[in-house]
């Protein structure tokens, strides 16, 4: 018990960031109805950012994660606006292709600029230091990873609900040609919808950074994100927040207990595991909307 305890935890943990992530990738789809291959680049150009800035530049740690979040929002929009917006109107198959090119140019820009080579934050953002609760023993890192991705999850949730922003981008994510018959702006809430996806992925890439490290395999969080968000529901905010913490559970667990029957491999291919189970059964997702076309 205590082992599954342990395994639960520490899957909460990852699963954090990747709910963060996939609430940036579901807003996007949510919002323009883009699927976005380059998620996990965005993951990547973040965490090399902020080590760049902390560890070579020198700079604060306070700053250098303000100025990421900065850089990630002017990339968002300026993605948005030189290479997304010109593919409104065509065929849903070549927008899926420009993210994708879009992902391979981000990571071959990232390998120029800093190689593959695994780099770390110097000095520790967080303390490795274990603390025990009871018959779990969690890292200092883990518990100020979950403390900063619920804050933002709490941040980005609050701002749909409450703010002029907010609202404007859920009525064109119900429904554009109505948003813009009311006037607002479609265009605009694209690129902030580009522009927020651009920095929760940012703050997730510093966070799994500050854990595992930098490196060119940080851009395969966008994949292990798709199945999160095909779990909760691609127009689903909130389903995507659910679907990630369950896909950090189960991977963690998976791993964990299968790798000594299969030898190993389990925890990376256990999310598409569950990507396949999903959409076998329940194709739309745990809280997707089921279209139903007329004929």
């Amino acid at each position: 018990m205590q082992e599954f305890l342990q395994l639960i935890v520490t899957g909460l943990v990852i699963g954090s960031v990747y709910a963060l992530v996939a609430m940036g990738f579901a807003l996007i789809y949510k919002s323009t109805s883009i699927l976005n291959f380059a998620q996990g680049e965005f993951v990547l150009v973040g965490g090399y950012v902020c080590l760049w800035l902390y560890t070579d530049m020198g700079i604060p740690i306070v700053a250098a994660f303000f100025i990421t979040m900065i850089i990630a929002v002017f990339m968002g929009v300026m993605l948005e606006r030189l290479i997304l917006r010109p593919m409104i109107g065509e065929p849903i198959i070549s927008v899926i292709m420009v993210t994708i090119a879009l992902a391979a140019v981000l990571k071959s820009v990232v390998t120029i600029l800093w190689s593959t080579q695994i780099r770390v934050f110097s000095p520790p953002i967080f303390s490795q230091k274990a603390l025990e609760f009871g018959v779990v023993r969690i890292s200092e890192v883990y518990l100020w990873t979950v403390g900063f991705a619920f804050l933002f999850l709490a941040i980005f949730a609050a701002f749909f609900k409450f703010t002029r922003v907010g609202i404007s981008m859920r009525a064109v994510a119900n429904d554009q040609q109505v948003a813009q018959s009311m006037g607002i702006s479609v265009k605009k809430v694209f690129a902030i919808s580009w522009s927020i996806g651009a920095m929760v992925s940012a703050v997730g890439g510093t966070l799994v950074g500050n854990i595992n490290g930098v490196n060119i395999t940080l851009s395969d969080f966008g994949l292990k994100v798709f199945p999160a968000v095909i779990l909760g529901g691609l127009e689903s905010i909130g389903g995507a927040i659910i679907g990630g913490l369950t896909i950090g559970v189960l991977e963690n667990i998976m791993g964990s207990y299968l790798d000594v029957y299969l030898g190993g491999g389990v925890k990376e291919i256990a999310p598409f595991i569950v990507l396949i189970v999903i959409l076998m059964i329940k194709p739309y997702g745990l809280f997707g909307i089921k279209e139903i076309e007329r004929v």
